[in-house]
């Protein structure tokens, strides 16, 4: 005797190992294991990368099946669009990412200039502080040292112009960050030698190698 409930839709497992539905996808439904909805996770990720995810990435850090995670993808991108807000949601080079909208360039542009002005916070102090005496040094490091994302921090650094690109590590590719001519001249230094001793206070980059699976530089 069949003891299928009737009514209720069957399930299948996909390539990715996840059970699919036959409806379509509902970004209201939260992740497996509970927890913030689908279109929440994927927000949250996606706010503090610095560089484009992939869905494959995102489907996996949200335990959710690829193609929930496209659908997700593409209806974001869509409502962003539609509802004409400040950001957008691109696919570039094979993954996903915020952007600001092209019109609102002009409005960025004068908040970025205008915030030359203002004082750094104690975060971007901290920040520029660990990559002046740790120079040069990658993004991940940096925020080993402080214990929190930093991407936010230095992209306010770079946009101030107290620290710059210094090429890549040879062993993985990461960008590699040192301080620049203006954070001279702003501490009134002719050259690093002069910066006081504080470098022995800050861990040794060796010693987080293991944590941050990370080649030495």
């Amino acid at each position: 005797m069949d003891d299928a409930v009737e009514g209720t839709a069957p399930e299948t497992v996909g390539e990715d190992g996840y059970e699919t539905g036959d409806s379509a996808t509902d970004l209201d439904d939260a992740p497996l294991g509970g927890g913030p909805t689908l279109r929440a996770a994927i927000e949250a990720v996606l706010l503090v990368v610095d560089t484009p995810v992939d869905a494959t990435t995102l489907a996996q850090v949200c335990e959710r099946p690829l193609a929930e995670v496209e659908a997700c993808l593409e209806t974001l991108a869509a409502e962003y669009a539609e509802e004409g807000r400040g950001i957008a949601l691109r696919e570039v080079a094979g993954g996903w990412r915020f952007y600001t909208r092209e019109e609102c360039a002009t409005v960025v542009e004068r908040f970025v200039r205008d915030g030359q002005q203002a004082r750094l916070t104690q975060a971007a102090l901290e920040t520029l502080a660990v990559v002046a005496y740790r120079q040069p040094v990658n993004r991940a490091r940096v925020s080993a040292v402080r214990g929190v994302n930093v991407d936010g921090v230095m992209r306010t650094l770079l946009s101030r112009g107290l620290v710059e690109e210094a090429g890549t590590e040879h062993e993985s590719g990461a960008i590699l960050y040192r301080t620049t001519n203006l954070f001279l001249e702003r501490l009134g230094l002719n050259d690093l030698s002069e910066l006081p001793e504080l470098a022995p206070l800050l861990p040794e980059l060796s010693s987080l190698e293991g944590d941050l699976d990370l080649p030495s530089s």
